[in-house]
């Protein structure tokens, strides 16, 4: 079933770093009666994230790098490990997967393959996140990777054993959903 939605208003609680709106609507019900919600909703953009795996090896790539809501949110270190990702901007969904992947880890990946789309809070969240992984070798190396200094990026690269990523996630040294669902995605698939 398709729901009603008109949307009465749309305020912007924010613009600093990307958009906050507060936005009114009516929404009708199951019951056929109209209610009038209220609701906060950040606008980042798209997003898009990458799981390379190496079938020779058995390893993947992960980046680590401070997140501050992570650590807002009782993360001591505020470090997370997760696949690389970033926002489109301009971009296809693969056009920047392909220059995030080089900035972050380093890589110059050939082919990819689209995995799935999801949304990751849709509570709260706009942002939908296309889903890729793709293989790699030593030979795709072009450089340290780490990020962007002008995006005051500061990214550590880690090859780490699937088996031992997966077994992170156990642990809870791994808590980043993109990253859980890409490495389930590579093990369902049999990938690695």
């Amino acid at each position: 079933m398709q729901p009603e939605v008109k949307i009465i208003s749309k305020d912007i609680l924010s613009d600093n770093w990307y958009t906050l709106y507060k936005v009114t609507y009516e929404y009708k019900g199951r019951n056929n009666r109209w209610q009038t919600q209220s609701r906060e909703a950040y606008d980042r953009g798209n997003g898009a994230a990458i799981l390379l795996y190496n079938p020779a090896t058995g390893n993947v790539i992960l980046t680590r790098q401070f997140r501050l809501p992570s650590y807002i949110n009782g993360n001591s270190s505020g470090m997370l490990i997760e696949a690389c990702a970033g926002l489109l901007d301009e971009n296809n969904p693969e056009e920047c997967i392909r220059r995030e992947t080089e900035e972050e880890t380093g890589f110059r990946i050939g082919n990819v393959r689209k995995a799935f789309d999801a949304y990751m809070s849709p509570g709260s969240v706009t942002e939908i996140l296309h889903m890729f992984v793709a293989e790699y070798s030593p030979e795709m190396k072009i450089n340290g990777g780490g990020g962007l200094e002008e995006e005051q990026e500061e990214i550590e690269v880690l090859e780490l054993p699937i088996n031992q990523a997966m077994a992170m996630i156990e642990s809870g040294e791994i808590k980043d959903g993109k990253t859980i669902m890409l490495l389930q995605y590579v093990k369902l698939h049999g990938l690695l």
